[in-house]
């Protein structure tokens, strides 16, 4: 008698229904669910396709999370980790122990660079990580803010094309 067996037992996921995992049907039976419920709600008002189309994006992360995986990580969790280091994160800076007096007079030159640009030019001086940061993180939320507009202009612009 022959028992075919995983050769890495750690990958093993048993299935329930249709080879698919017990959180894999969950999260497919209700992405199916909230898809339909959409579609079924603004069939009526801006017709199939574009009711397909606003369901897309809030179905494809509540199926992500049921399928996705990612270094052993769920949808959610990686997503988690992923807005953690966007906005939560603080810039680590090194700071050099040898030679301290060759430090001090590099930050000392340093100083005088800045301040005499800031007089003579009043240009701003090359960005430390904080100021990087900062402005990486203002360009994020600006996007992100961009995005959230423009999906609720095409629901908008979808609606008054239906009606017009």
């Amino acid at each position: 008698m022959v028992i075919e067996i995983n050769k890495n037992i750690d990958n093993y996921k048993e299935s329930v229904v249709l080879g698919l995992s017990a959180r894999q049907l969950v999260y497919s039976v209700l992405s199916v669910a909230v898809g339909g419920g959409i579609v079924l709600l603004l069939y009526r008002h801006v017709g199939l396709t574009v009711s397909t189309y606003i369901a897309i994006p809030v179905v494809a992360p509540i199926a992500m999370t049921g399928f996705y995986s990612y270094h052993g990580m769920t949808f959610v969790e990686m997503m988690k980790l992923k807005l953690h280091f966007s906005f939560a994160n603080r810039a680590l800076t090194y700071v050099s122990t040898e030679g301290e007096q060759a430090v001090q007079k590099l930050r000392q030159e340093e100083t005088k660079n800045k301040t005499a640009g800031k007089s003579s030019s009043g240009k701003k001086g090359g960005s430390s990580g904080k100021d990087g940061f900062a402005t990486a993180r203002k360009k994020m939320f600006r996007m992100l803010f961009a995005m959230i507009l423009f999906f609720v202009l095409f629901v908008a612009l979808a609606v008054w094309y239906k009606y017009r």
